[in-house]
């Protein structure tokens, strides 16, 4: 059985995507979509494809630029907890 070429699109996208989610945290999907250069559409798809499978963690956020509401998806991997910060941390003290 082969994959439609939409599904394919769609996986070509998300590879990108993830990859730089994994290396920049979480962002905004117009974030990502500026610094990897795909469409917004079809980073929208590759975020809901790769939340679908579980490799991403993804809600919806109304955030006011000049007073004017701009909705968009902010979008994290699933599961990922960053390394701590190099340096002292805080803690009981013995």
């Amino acid at each position: 059985m082969s994959v439609p070429i939409f599904k394919k699109e769609i996986e070509m996208h998300s590879i990108p995507v993830l990859q730089y989610l994994k290396k920049h945290g979480q962002l905004l999907d117009s974030e990502i979509a500026a610094a990897t250069g795909i469409p917004l559409p079809k980073v929208r798809l590759s975020l809901t494809d790769l939340s679908d499978r579980g490799e991403i963690t993804r809600c919806c956020v109304t955030r006011y630029s000049d007073g004017k509401p701009v909705e968009g998806m902010l979008c994290r991997v699933a599961g990922f907890i960053p390394p701590s910060a190099p340096g002292r941390k805080p803690g009981a003290k013995n």
